[in-house]
């Protein structure tokens, strides 16, 4: 698959430019497209027969951070996707501030307690150079003029996004994604939170600079991987105007001061960052610790990606987390074991729609015995599920 399954869903290509920077930003989408296919950092997923990465792939990601994964998700769950994707879309509350959605319906996401609908003003930068999420996006990017006729706010990010849809639990435990999570992790690897990035074309906003991990910078076993990965799932694909950026190499260079780097460039576009160019279907192994960011999106193209994180037990277990995407916590077996289930109910949900697939085995699970299974209880149960997020 190499376009949309949809061109249109939902917005008439509202128009917008980045003014008197349109012609500086044009230059530098292409100029970081080109040198972000040029680096050696995308192809198929592999292991060796023990289950370990390719070693090559494992090379490129601890040198780069990042590595494109293509062609990782099938036609038959992309079409999935989209339809719970649909259908979120759909229940979104009309504005913020709204309890209902455009059919009078009880809004997604408004009786939730977890963070979960994160809205912002058209092209705007809804936390760069704020003290929000612990203040890690410490520069504002530029936020373009969006169309007169644009919406006053739009969702532009959903957290706890699989109780709100099965096509996506399911891809959450998609094997092969499960298996790249043990590898980079360990087998006892842990969850760290889900999420949904909906980058409308004229609408949808900037992400500024920042690094994700905020607790183990000063830890005297840091590593480059200490604060875990993400993956980057993405339905329609990404262009230079609407991907995530981030700059190679960051990963291992410790607690970076963005505000210092932005400053010495003259700009917020950082002459080494490149975008992650996908297709519908690839999904980017992405290192936490990387300095990444996005634009606000001008382009005419949907980007609506899924970020699925994992960590190394070790790295959670006994911790003091929290105060980004919940409350602050030690987390505790306790709560690893209880946040971890959204594992097994994603393997069963998926051994239902995928029966001919092998599913994924969860050593913790094998270790303790305990066998989940997904049904309309558990759909129900599982509201809320990111109160109990593991974030550091």
């Amino acid at each position: 698959m190499t376009e949309p399954l949809v061109i249109d869903i939902g917005q008439d290509g509202l128009q917008a430019d980045y003014g008197e920077h349109e012609k500086a930003m044009q230059a530098y989408f292409k100029t970081g497209r080109t040198r972000a296919l040029a680096l050696s950092n995308r192809g198929s997923l592999e292991f060796l027969d023990n289950g370990d990465l390719h070693p090559d792939i494992q090379s490129s990601v601890d040198e780069h951070g990042f590595y494109v994964l293509k062609n990782l998700i099938g036609s038959d769950e992309l079409g999935d996707i989209e339809t719970g994707v649909f259908d979120i879309l759909e229940r979104l509350p009309t504005t913020k501030g709204s309890s209902v959605d455009k059919q009078g319906r009880p809004a997604l996401g408004v009786d939730c307690k977890g963070a979960s609908l994160f809205w912002s003003r058209p092209l705007g930068d809804p936390f760069g150079g704020t003290d929000r999420a612990a203040g890690r996006h410490p520069v504002k990017m530029v936020e373009p003029q969006p169309s007169a006729d644009s919406p006053e706010q739009t969702v532009y990010l959903i957290l706890g996004v699989l109780q709100h849809s099965e096509a996506l639990l399911r891809l959450y435990a998609h094997p092969d994604l499960l298996k790249l999570a043990a590898s980079l992790n360990g087998e006892d690897f842990v969850p760290f939170n889900e999420g949904m990035f909906i980058k409308q074309p004229g609408l949808g906003a900037s992400v500024a600079w920042h690094q994700d991990g905020v607790t183990h910078w000063d830890n005297p076993e840091w590593d480059s991987s200490i604060h875990g990965y993400t993956f980057h799932a993405q339905l329609y694909g990404c262009t230079a105007a609407n991907a995530v950026w981030a700059v190679p190499g960051s990963h291992r260079l410790g607690k970076i001061d963005i505000s210092d780097w932005v400053a010495d460039n003259g700009s917020e576009r950082l002459p080494d960052a490149v975008p992650y160019i996908c297709d519908p279907g690839d999904v980017v192994i992405h290192n936490r610790q990387l300095v990444h960011g996005s634009f606000a999106n001008t382009s005419p193209d949907w980007r609506v990606s899924f970020t699925l994180g994992y960590h190394r037990r070790s790295s959670v277990l006994g911790v003091h987390g929290g105060g980004v995407h919940n409350a602050s916590a030690i987390y505790d077996e306790t709560r690893i074991c209880k946040r971890s289930r959204m594992i097994g109910y994603g393997i069963d949900a998926r051994r239902q729609r995928f029966p001919d697939e092998s599913s994924y085995t969860y050593a913790p699970f094998v270790e303790s015995g305990e066998k989940l299974e997904w049904n309309a209880n558990v759909k129900r149960a599982i509201h809320d599920y990111n109160l109990l997020d593991l974030s550091i």
